[in-house]
């Protein structure tokens, strides 16, 4: 039987570093290095701590909640020693190890048991083949979230984790940008764990576990080890015997206080949590009859299912759907914009769609609108006179005829069995009315002039 078992780690969506006033620096390829830096966050002789960034806590203890954890109410900080070139202290500081007690411990989330989530700095950035190091993201908040070894195969994996991320997005919690890594512990019955190492995306945390099973299966482990990935070969290569917690010489952080969490506090940020995407999922499902392929792309984003909970209220739920899983989501990835990054009223998207819906706009002029409401809407009623529907048929059959005495061609290859022809002369009827014609009308008839 195969036992996976997962410790993720993930930067804290925070502007400072954890025990110093530098900005909080990961995931950026092209910052200039070691700019964001200071005496505390670079190890120098004589530092002391500030105390832990506040806005870290709350973010740890919000993932806490949301992964089903009890609350510790007395947090206390170690040292974990271990002598790496990426280590300016040559220990780190960290909510975990064996006389710990852990932000959070026992919780559950979406049937995969949590053993602990807790808080801790990341180390520096360090480049083994010149041996530059970047201290631009030493000191900065991470959280480790680990599970018990309840997945059995890579695809539980990959699922779960892309679940978590997005739950964790809807508190703003992790920097999705920067992304999550783990380290991933494989074993198979009778054989001791394996532990793969900052494991950097999904999908080579599936190639990996892939990989790392089929090779125990082959040659079971007799002594526990920690392995890294190569993602060129698709292998895993030994690093070294797995250490134990005796290797990292933990101690009591003499520079820092202990943590007290009141139960008020937990309290007042557990009532400001967001209901997660799963739960989200099961409302438009159940309440609002939504499709689950739909609703899933909805709740991939927190303000993009808020946005269209706000717009149901007052338009029709099938149109609101395809509006925004198309044409809103096309909208912001072609100008590559998220939805805070924008000011859409949805009462403007309403108006929007009841103009399509009442024929009062076309759906391509519509799609016009809709491309100027970034980053600002407004009443596209403003825009109807300019942009009203054509529904004349006087006036179609106008631009039809014009467009069949323009194009010969195309209508004698489309009386020649070319059925795409009629595509063409249709879009070019729709283009001479700047996209205002009922399309309906220009179809039936084009079809009529045609025949």
């Amino acid at each position: 039987m195969v036992k996976i078992g997962l410790e993720i780690h993930g930067y804290l969506n925070t502007n400072g570093k954890l025990f110093c006033d530098c900005k909080s620096e990961h995931g950026l390829k092209h910052s200039i290095p070691n700019t964001n830096i200071c005496p505390i966050c670079t190890g120098q002789p004589g530092s002391k701590p500030m105390l832990p960034n506040k806005s870290a806590i709350d973010k740890c203890i919000e993932i806490a909640l949301i992964l089903g954890c009890k609350i510790n109410e007395n947090l206390v900080w170690q040292r974990k020693h271990y002598s790496w070139p990426d280590l300016p202290k040559g220990f780190q500081n960290t909510i975990s190890g064996p006389y710990a007690t852990p932000n959070g411990i026992k919780g559950k989330f979406l049937g995969i048991n949590i053993t602990e989530c807790h808080l801790e700095e990341d180390p520096a950035s360090w480049n083994p083949k010149t041996g530059e190091i970047d201290y631009n993201r030493s000191g900065s908040p991470l959280i480790e979230i680990v599970t018990e070894p309840d997945f059995k195969n890579s695809d539980e994996v990959v699922t779960w984790l892309k679940k978590l991320v997005t739950t964790l997005s809807y508190v703003k919690a992790i920097d999705r940008k920067a992304g999550i890594k783990a380290d991933v512990n494989v074993s198979i019955d009778g054989g001791k764990r394996i532990e793969m190492k900052n494991i950097n995306s999904l999908k080579n945390i599936k190639a990996a576990i892939d990989f790392e099973i089929e090779r125990q299966k082959k040659d079971l482990p007799k002594i526990q080890e920690t392995r890294m990935f190569d993602e060129l070969k698709g292998v895993t290569i030994l690093m070294r015997t797995k250490e134990n917690a005796q290797d990292y010489r933990f101690v009591i952080e003499p520079d820092l206080p202990i943590i007290k969490i009141d139960k008020k506090k937990i309290s007042n940020l557990k009532s400001l949590l967001p209901e997660t995407p799963h739960e989200k999922l099961k409302k438009l499902i159940k309440k609002h009859k939504i499709e689950k392929k739909s609703a899933e792309i909805l709740t991939q984003k927190l303000e993009i299912v808020e946005f269209f909970e706000k717009v149901i209220e007052k338009a029709n739920s099938k149109l609101a759907v395809r509006w925004i899983t198309e044409e809103l989501l096309r909208v912001l990835n072609y100008v590559k914009m998220e939805m805070e990054d924008v000011n859409i009223d949805p009462y403007n998207f309403v108006e929007l769609l009841d103009l399509i819906e009442s024929g009062a706009l076309t759906e391509l002029k519509a799609k016009d609108i809709l491309n100027e409401f970034i980053p600002n809407s407004f009443s596209p009623k403003i825009k109807l006179k300019e942009h009203s529907q054509i529904s004349s048929e006087n006036e179609i059959t106008n631009f039809i005829k014009k467009v069949i005495k323009e194009n010969k061609i195309a209508v004698q290859d489309f009386k020649s069995g070319k059925k795409e022809s009629f595509n063409f002369l249709m879009g070019q009827v729709m283009k001479l009315s700047d996209k205002r014609a009922d399309f309906k009308k220009v179809k039936e008839l084009l079809e009529k002039e045609l025949k």
